[in-house]
């Protein structure tokens, strides 16, 4: 692709036939002439006959262009340039390594595009640096924060293509720069010579993987001798076939076992890698029909019962979760710092936020309905009776007065995704919303809980470790540490709890997320309180995302455990249960969902589909599910 010019501050006019004319060139560069490239506001993704972009502002800047373009790059590259069942064969089962190799595969990709094509190199550095601000890694101190998978592949584009270290990038790269280049020198430097042959390629990512004491290293003795059967095989005739052996018969069934479960592998983490819109995973015609296969079988049939009867969900270890106050997870001295910082953001979006809190005020008030009392002694005199006054000036009965009826007993909890990839600017218009929804209905008399839900560690914890141990039993269910966050309770006032509201501002807070057991979490609480009407809001930004738990069970298994709890709430609870999903299509998951394609537009978002539900009469017990499938 043509360099963008520099100028990023020119706005572009006609976006339709910019996405018509970027179409066109990721089609020519990866050949693929049926390919489908759509703009969407879920996460970039690339299958085997479509590509995704992410959507387009509306006001094109040069920058966006650049940044769309580097997308594009990537994606063409990687169908052009990436044989997915070579890469699926090579990768590793663990899921740490696997991000690693992937990562170094789609800097392969990449760096080919860089050299054949100079124009790439600004559009994947505008994108790289995109991609690293919105998940916040500038912001990082700490190296069980950084992902090593990123900090390899932004050091490995460094040296295959000359590609700066994107600024947002830097402090991840320092942090892991010397354990790197301290125990794999060598095999680092060995990549930038093989970058023309994923063959070779491959196996020296894995020597990479190894010395990062990641995998272990690949046994290329194994390979030439499934080349060499592979070959055998081409060559001889259906008698020799029918003159294999059993055990040959069987070996050749149990690895083509493995590479099936490792295509699985490969697509599940396709789908559910947090905060790397750069790690394309392709599907091939084969792996795709192998998907749709898992998926059917683990689809969860329509209704309550047949729901429950179909999966169970299990949990492999509790010992290590916990459910922690906030003002507990962080010194008094750096959440008065993190509010502090909190309250700047709130600064610039004051005209905003009090309007917002007006207009939620105002409708919720306005529901608080008014009565009359009629037929009284004294009071406003009643115009409706005036006729009595004039026929029979002594009756005394022909006042009325006015009476505020009791608004309704109601409170709401407002439960946070707090994942990874909700650094940077969507984690703090969520914790704004909840600052402002507290506040404001706590004016109108109704209280409110603010919840938070992530993990303790990265990619497992200390229940991996538990499993590991073990000796990875198979389907153990959820292998990770679980930590929920009480942010604010229903009972204790804003001011007491404004402070706390601050922790979501903290790095390294955000982890993964497994909303399933969060939501039913939330739940539990709520229908615990006395309150005659409970409002359950989720603001989320996608499916539940947890790496270790995910490549050790069948299926989408965190997302089948999701959809059995919400199947559970709206057709079971008296609960009103609502989703907001930020960037991401939540209505495939929950009867009364909203989808904002930008955070700035959660706090209105929020503030009228509050109203609306107070404007309802609570959800009836065992109502009828209004989704069809």
């Amino acid at each position: 692709m043509a360099q963008a010019p520099k100028d990023k501050n020119t706005s572009v006019d006609n976006s339709q036939v910019f996405r018509s004319a970027i179409g066109s060139v990721i089609r020519a560069i990866s050949g693929e002439a049926e390919l489908e490239v759509t703009f969407s506001a879920d996460r970039p993704i690339l299958s085997a006959d479509k590509a995704r972009l992410a959507a387009l502002p509306r006001s094109l800047s040069m920058r966006d262009i650049s940044i769309a373009r580097g997308q594009g790059d990537a994606m063409a590259m990687r169908l052009a340039s990436h044989d997915i069942r070579m890469h699926t064969k090579r990768a590793p089962v663990d899921p740490d390594a696997k991000a690693a190799f992937d990562s170094l595969e789609q800097v392969r990709v990449e760096a080919l595009g860089c050299v054949r094509m100079q124009g790439m190199k600004t559009n994947i550095g505008e994108m790289l640096e995109d991609r690293m601000a919105k998940a916040n890694f500038a912001q990082i101190t700490q190296k069980d924060d950084a992902p090593l998978a990123e900090a390899l592949g932004l050091i490995l584009r460094q040296n295959l293509a000359g590609l700066d270290i994107p600024p947002s990038g830097q402090k991840i790269v320092d942090l892991w720069r010397d354990h790197i280049e301290e125990l794999a020198p060598n095999s680092l430097n060995a990549l930038s010579e093989l970058v023309d042959d994923q063959n070779a390629y491959s196996i020296a990512a894995r020597a990479l993987l190894s010395d990062l004491n990641l995998a272990p290293e690949f046994d290329l003795d194994d390979s030439e001798t499934e080349n060499e059967d592979d070959q055998s095989e081409d060559e001889t005739d259906s008698g020799q076939a029918e003159d294999q052996s059993p055990q040959q018969g069987e070996a050749e069934s149990e690895d083509g076992a493995d590479d099936q479960e490792q295509a699985q592998g490969a697509e599940e983490s396709e789908g559910d890698t947090e905060g790397s819109d750069a790690q394309l995973e392709d599907m091939t015609e084969d792996a795709a029909t192998d998907m749709s296969a898992d998926a059917s079988e683990q689809s969860m049939p329509d209704g309550a019962n047949a729901l429950a009867n179909s999966f169970n969900y299990k949990v492999f270890t509790t010992k290590y979760d916990e459910t922690i106050s906030a003002a507990d997870l962080c010194p008094p001295e750096e959440l008065e710092q993190l509010r502090d910082l909190l309250d700047r953001q709130l600064d610039n979006l004051s005209g905003a936020v009090s309007r917002l809190a007006n207009k939620l005020q105002r409708r919720l008030m306005a529901q608080q309905n008014r009565s009359w009392q009629f037929d009284l002694e004294e009071g406003v005199l009643d115009a409706a009776r005036l006729t009595r006054v004039i026929t029979d000036p002594m009756q005394p009965l022909s006042f009325k007065q006015e009476s505020d009826t009791e608004f309704r007993d109601t409170v709401v909890t407002l439960l946070i995704d707090n994942s990874g990839s909700m650094r940077g600017r969507p984690i703090t218009i969520a914790a704004i919303c909840g600052d402002i929804l507290a506040r404001t209905l706590e004016r109108c008399g109704v209280k409110v809980e603010i919840l938070g839900f992530t993990t303790r560690a990265w990619k497992g914890g200390r229940s991996r470790e538990d499993w590991l141990e073990a000796n990875r039993p198979q389907n153990p269910g959820r292998v990770n540490d679980i930590r929920h966050i009480i942010y604010k309770s229903a009972d204790q006032p804003w001011r007491h709890a404004k402070r706390n509201l601050g922790l979501m501002m903290r790095e390294g807070l955000l982890k993964e997320n497994i909303d399933g057991e969060a939501l039913n979490w939330a739940h539990q609480r709520i229908l615990g309180r006395p309150e005659s009407r409970r409002i359950l809001m989720v603001i989320s930004d996608g499916a539940p995302v947890d790496d270790s738990t995910q490549s050790v069970n069948q299926g989408n298994y965190l997302e089948a455990h999701l959809r059995q709890v919400i199947e559970e709430i709206e057709t079971r609870s008296p609960v009103q249960l609502i989703a907001v999903g930020i960037g991401h299509d939540v209505t495939r998951y929950y009867d009364r969902a909203v989808t904002l394609l930008d955070a700035e537009e959660l706090a209105g978002a929020l503030t009228d589909n509050l109203a609306d539900l107070f404007n309802e009469e609570p959800n009836p017990v065992n109502k009828r599910r209004r989704r069809a499938g």
